[in-house]
Order: structure tokens, then sequence, then C-alpha cells
């Protein structure tokens, strides 16, 4: 092992972002009570540094400051320093976000706010450069301010202190509507989404351009409701530019973080599981409804990524990959001219740089980033070749361009485990399975829900991380609800009982431990929990979806095939607590739309009884799950299946017919005539 100037509180710690800082000489705690205990006895200000092991700006102000020795004599003298890793502790995240966006009008990461002993901030930003520049205060003279204003005025620190608390514990209080839940939130939630969409480059807003997956998947919804060809074009229109623009690894599939441009060509090159997870799974919707290849291709592509570079050996799924490699954003993924031609050729190159957009000048800081912009036959007729001849130049092309990086130094991996975001990953996985009939990515699923189940659940309560052997800290909200909506997922493809046995188990600890009696929904934190200066909601769907908005939907799905109505009741509360907000603030409630539009529904009931591997089952399942059907809930069971019908009473009172397989589709309490055939399920389920 080589030997290390310095080492701090951190190299006990599993989180690859916290290692990463274990030999800086700034004499960093991990968020713990010795900290603090540390900060009351010696009367210093805390300084809290939050980040997250991809992101370019965390790594940067590493290098300029935390590995500067007379910074971080600085930050030593006069502070108590604590990293915390937002990806592990995301109730930290929020909570100092949230004091970081009132002080400065804006947010992002690395995040620097400076605490009292007690915990609550009174001053923060985000990053801070060594010295001024950027028209920015250098991180020295910040220091040096902060900490002459804790000793010289500690009264007036006291005051933004009480000031700020305040604020905080007012934010994510949201009051019961008595106004009725319609349909007519959900046409007003669209017009205001559809305002800020982008006719030509798709997405929404300019730059920089987020993918918008939940917001996306609202629209599709839509459109299966009403049927309006401007809702399905802003869907399309967006997800075939994602797909062919540079924010999409074009040679191992995968989704980049967001764009820097409006075009989708430069991303942000870090790739994040939970992008791959809402990602693949819209675009397997995309293609139940359009039932086009282009779409099928980005999803299985995707999930392949995630299988080739995210999985772990145990079944578990990765959190993230760096933007940098070789201390150079990006490094990994672009190519010069001349790069290319030494693995294909003059004549290939010429054809392969035309469709992908390769120049000598180069599209991002001199190489190229690969690209779309034109069809296949528009380039074929420029090149003076057959649509045959280049689509074969291009899929060699991309196979030995592809081996040729897999040569190269590879950006860093976050490996440790996320219960939310292997829960998003599982749904996604388990849903491809039945959608594209991949026994591989249901074998993929089942491994994922085994893992998290075996490493990531003790004492019946969630734990959120697990790496190296080690799983630690209380689950949040959103590792409940994200993981009972994959299980769900994971048994209504499979119909096996035990998945629906553990999401109905996990759900009732989630409304024991998270919901509000007093005033409804969910807490972010548990009763389990440490205490925090604020127990705080999150309401808002932002790069993942809110653990309410997802509560809602799991709740929901339970409520149908369990007939428990106390689930129901309390995802209505949730809507009814963010239904003024919601008529805002459209754009950032995408999932929990999708929720509200599956309450406002009659879903469609559709239970399977027959043996699951049995050719004539999947052929009926095969039916249910081609087709794009967002408001339905799916109940398998073999025909002598006491115990399923115990425990989904959907199934109670369900045979084979002439000991066939045979499918039962009901809504609103009536049911149709079961059948038997998949052409006869095929007219039920088209049935309005």
């Amino acid at each position: 092992m080589p030997e290390h100037k310095h080492t701090n509180h951190l190299s006990d710690e599993t989180s690859p972002y916290l290692l990463q800082h274990a030999h800086n000489p700034v004499d960093w705690f991990a968020w713990s009570d010795e900290a603090f205990e540390r900060a009351r006895n010696e009367n210093k200000p805390i300084l809290l540094s939050i980040g997250y092991a991809a992101c370019h700006w965390c790594h940067v102000m590493a290098h300029e400051s935390f590995e500067n020795e007379e910074i971080a004599q600085l930050m030593n003298e006069h502070f108590i320093n604590i990293k915390v890793d937002r990806e592990e502790r995301p109730d930290l995240d929020q909570i100092y976000m949230n004091a970081v966006q009132m002080m400065t009008g804006h947010g992002g990461w690395p995040m620097t706010v400076f605490l009292t002993p007690e915990g609550v901030p009174f001053y923060g930003g985000t990053y801070f450069p060594p010295e001024d520049r950027y028209n920015m205060p250098g991180f020295p003279r910040v220091l040096l301010g902060v900490a002459e204003a804790y000793r010289t005025r500690p009264d007036e620190v006291a005051q933004t202190a009480v000031s700020m608390l305040g604020e905080l514990r007012r934010i994510g209080h949201a009051s019961e509507s008595g106004e009725v839940l319609t349909v007519d939130l959900l046409s007003d939630a669209e017009r205001r989404i559809a305002r800020s969409y982008d006719p030509r480059y798709g997405g929404f807003g300019s730059a920089p351009k987020f993918p918008a997956a939940m917001n996306l998947e609202f629209l599709l919804r839509r459109y299966h409701r009403n049927h309006r060809s401007e809702t399905l074009e802003m869907v399309l229109n967006t997800c075939r530019k994602m797909a062919e623009g540079g924010m999409y690894d074009q040679l191992g599939g995968g989704f980049h973080r967001y764009s820097t441009d409006a075009r989708w060509l430069v991303p942000h090159f870090e790739k994040m599981l939970y992008d791959n997870a809402l990602l693949s799974q819209l675009y397997l919707h995309v293609y139940q409804q359009t039932k086009d290849n282009f779409y099928k291709r980005v999803a299985e592509e995707t999930l392949d990524y995630v299988v080739r570079e995210m999985t772990d050996e145990r079944g578990g799924f990765y959190s993230t990959q760096d933007a940098d490699s070789e201390g150079h954003e990006g490094k990994f993924f672009v190519w010069s001219v001349d790069e290319i031609k030494k693995i294909l050729g003059e004549e290939d190159t010429a054809l392969f740089s035309a469709y992908y957009d390769v120049t000598e000048a180069g599209n991002f800081e001199g190489k190229n980033i690969l690209n779309v912009s034109r069809e296949v036959e528009s380039v074929a007729v420029e090149m003076n070749v057959s649509v045959e001849r280049l689509r074969e130049v291009l899929e060699q092309g991309r196979r030995k361009l592809f081996e040729a990086r897999e040569r190269r130094v590879k950006p860093a991996r976050d490996e440790k485990v996320l219960t939310a975001w292997n829960g998003l990953m599982l749904a996604s996985f388990a849903e491809a399975a039945a959608i594209l009939e991949r026994k591989d990515y249901k074998e993929i699923a089942e491994r994922c829900a085994e893992f998290v189940l075996e490493n990531l659940k003790r004492d019946g309560l969630l734990l959120r991380t697990y790496k190296d052997g080690q799983s630690k800290l209380n689950g949040y909200l959103e590792d409940y609800a994200f993981f009972i909506d994959g299980l769900l997922a994971l048994y209504q493809t499979t119909g096996t009982l035990r998945w629906i046995t553990e999401a109905k188990s996990l759900t009732d600890r989630m409304i024991e431990e998270f919901w509000d009696e007093e005033d409804g929904g969910f807490f972010y934190t548990g009763k389990s929990h440490e205490e925090l200066i604020v127990r705080s909601k999150d309401y808002f769907d932002n790069a993942t979806p809110s653990g309410n908005s997802v509560a809602a939907e799991v709740l929901l799905y339970l409520a149908e095939l369990t007939g428990k109505e106390d689930y129901s009741r309390k995802a209505v509360t949730i809507f009814r607590l963010l239904r003024d907000p919601l008529t805002r603030y459209a754009s950032a409630f995408g999932r929990l739309l999708g929720a509200l539009d599956f309450y406002l529904s009659t879903p469609k009931e559709v239970a399977i009884i027959g043996e699951s591997e049995a050719d004539e089952t999947r052929a009926l399942l095969r039916e249910v799950w081609t087709r794009y059907l967002p408001n339905k809930v799916v109940a398998l069971a073999s025909g002598n299946d006491l115990r399923a019908a115990e425990i989904v009473p959907l199934l109670r009172d369900r045979a084979m017919i002439d000991g066939r397989a045979t499918a039962y589709v009901c809504e609103n309490y009536t049911c149709q005539q079961p059948v038997n055939s998949p052409e006869e399920l095929g007219r039920q389920l088209e049935s309005v």
C-alpha cells in the first residue's frame, strides 16, 4: 500500500466519495456525534461539504482546495469539517440544499454549508474557487469571513440560524384541499408542461436540458386517454432526439446525466443508475405504444449497459460512473478522426463519420462526441452507397470502436448499492422481461430483489446502502417506496407470491415508520431515524421521483390487488395535500400525475390462471404486456394455488376453464367473460 502523508476520520468509511477524501490534509469527519461533540466543546462552527463520487465540480474543488495544505490549515483551524455523500444521506442533502437555495437562490454540488454546533445552517453556497474568480469570492476569503463573523458577531449568527430553522420547518408543509380531484387536473397539467416544450430538439426548456422521464411518462399516459397526436409527438420527438444525441452513448448504450446544450449534443458525462432505470422504462413504454423497434433497441442497449457495467456479481446494481477519466471530463467517450481511421480504415471511416457527425475540427474540445443528425437513407444517398452497405459499416464500426474503447482507462465507478435506485432498476428489468420476453432480464430482476432482501433488510426495516459486505444507514421513504414498486412489478410479471408478500409487508412497515398521522403524507425519515434539525417531507419529482409520489402509486396498486381500502385512502390524502401545488408547478410532479391518472381511471384488473411456464399461459401474458396499458394490475396463479387467492383477492374463485390457461378481465366491479385465447383477451383489453 502507498504511504499517505495525511489520513483523516474518513478512512474507515465505505462510501467511495468519502474515501476519495480520506487522505486530504483536511481533518474530515463523517456525519457523526463525535464531530458535533467536538464542535460544541471547541465552540467552532461546522463546515459541511456535500457531494457525490460522479460529480465533476466536486473533484475540481477537492483538487483545488481540499488537497491544498494552506486552505486545509484554515479549515482545520477555524472549523470542524464534515464530509457527506449525498447519495448515502439524501436526508441531510435535502435539508441543507433547501437552506442554500434560500440563502443564495440556487443550489448544486459540491455544496458548502456552515452550521452552528447544533447543526443549524447560517451561511452557505456551492462551489468556491481557490482564489477570487468567476465573480466569486475565493474559498480562503469565505473561510476567514465566516470564522470572523462566528467569533465576533455571535448574536447575528444566532439570529440568522433561528430564522433559517423557522423557514426550513415551514418547507414541505401542505394542507389538504377540499376541491374534488378530477381529470381536469390532468388536462391542465398537460397544457402547463407543454408550454415549455421545444418542438425543434424535443425536451423542455433550453440549455442545460435534463431528460424529463417522468413528465414524458405522464404525456404518454395522456395520449392513451386523449389520442391527441400533438401529445404523442412531444414524447416521440424528445425520445428520438435524446437517443440520437451525444447524451446517449452511441457505442455502449446508456444515458449520460444531462445535456449542456439544447440539442442533446454535449452531455455532462457521468452516468447515473436512476436515469438509466427511468429512461429504459420510458423507452419500453414508448415501444409498447408504437411498436417501433428504434425505442426497443434503445431500451435493450440501456439495460444491457447496466448488466455489463453496473451490476455486482451478487445481483445488486452500482450507483454511478464518473464523468472524468485520466483527469479529463468525457475523455473515455470522445474520438478523433485519426483514431477512427486506425480502427476502421479510410473508406469505412468516411461513411461512419458522415453518419455520426465526426469531423477534423470536432464538436467537443477538438474531439468528437458521436451523435446522429440525419437518416441513414439520406447519408447513403450523399455518400453514394446502398443503405445496406452503410448499415453494415455502421454496425461493424460501432462494434470495433466499442472494443477499442474497452481498452481505454475507464471512468471510476461508485460501487455502493442503494436500495432506492435498485428499486427503480428492478422495476425496469421486471417489465422488460415481460414486454420483450427476455428470460435473462427476469433472472436479473429476481437476483436484484433477492440481493436487497438478503443484504439490505434487517429486523423488518430496510437499510439505505451496501458496500464491501457492509450494509448501513436507515432506509428513507424513497428506499421503501421505490423498492416496493420494483417488487410489485416483479410480482405482476412473474406471479411469484413471495414478491407481493414482501411488498405488502414493507408497505405496512413504511406506513408505520413514515406516515404523518396528524397532517397526512409521508415524512422523508422514519420514526427509527436519528433526530435532525427538521423532519421534512419531500413532494417534488426531481431527478428521481419523490417518495410520496411513488408511495401513492404503490398504495393504489396494492389496494387493487389486495382489496384493502386503507391503502387507497392514504394515496388520496397525498393527492389532496398536493392538489394546489400541482396546479401551479405541474412539471415538478410528473410521477405524481401518473399516479393521479391511475386513480382517476378505472384500472383493468387482469387475472391469469395457468402454469406460469406453459406456452398457453405465456401467450396470454404476451397479450397483456406487449400493449401499452398504463392503468392495469396483473395477478397470476396456477390453477390450484389456494394461498395465492388468500393473499390476492383478485384471484379468488378463478379457475382454469376446460383445463386451459384462462384470463379474467375486470374493471369497476364488473368482469367480462373468462377467455382462453390471446385474441379474445386482446379484444377485452382494448375495450373501453
